[in-house]
C-alpha cells in the first residue's frame, strides 16, 4: 500500500502534538504536558536545524516520524536519530511505518553529511524491536543512560 510522505509544516502542529501525547501514553504509560509538547514541536518545525518531522498521509495524517541530529566526531558526520514514531491505530500493520522509515532512510543516504541512522526503543517493546529489525536495523551495542531535568 502506498502512502504519501511529506515534510510537516506548522499547519500540522496540533496533529503532531496529539500523536506525541498518544505515543507517550501507549508506549510508556506516561502523560505529557500538552503545552510543553506543543512548544517543543513548534520549535522543531520552526528550525530544521533541530530535525524534521515527516508525515504519512492518506485522507489526512495517519502517521509520523521525526529525526534529530547528533554530530559524530568519530565518523565526521551527522547521525539521524529517529524519534516520535506514531501510526494512528486505524492504519497500523499496513506498511505506514515502513514507508516513513524508507523515506527517511532515502533522504539520509542521499545526504553526504549523514553517516547513519539510530533510534532508541523501549527495552520491553518487543513489537517495535521486531519492526525495526525487519527494516534492517540491528542493536547498536549501547545502553542509553540519562539524567532528565524536571523528572
Amino acid at each position: 500500500m502506498t502512502h504519501a510522505i511529506r515534510p510537516a509544516t506548522l499547519d500540522d502542529l496540533e496533529t503532531i502534538v496529539d500523536f506525541n501525547l498518544r505515543l507517550a501514553a501507549e508506549t510508556e504509560d506516561t502523560g505529557l504536558d500538552r503545552d510543553t509538547v506543543r512548544r517543543g514541536v513548534r520549535a522543531l518545525l520552526a528550525d530544521r536545524a533541530h530535525g524534521s518531522y515527516y508525515l504519512a498521509c492518506k485522507d489526512g495524517i495517519i502517521g509520523q516520524m521525526m529525526h534529530t541530529r547528533e554530530w559524530s566526531d568519530w565518523r565526521n558526520g551527522d547521525i539521524w536519530w529517529i524519534q516520535s514514531v506514531y501510526v494512528h491505530p486505524d492504519h497500523r500493520r499496513q506498511g505506514v511505518c515502513r514507508a516513513l522509515y524508507a523515506h527517511l532512510r532515502e533522504l539520509a543516504a542521499a545526504d553526504p553529511g549523514v553517516v547513519g541512522i539510530r533510534l532508541y526503543v523501549e527495552q520491553d517493546n518487543a513489537r517495535a524491536q521486531a519492526t525495526y529489525a525487519a527494516f534492517g536495523m540491528r542493536p547498536g551495542g549501547y545502553l542509553v543512560m540519562q539524567d532528565l531535568f524536571g523528572d
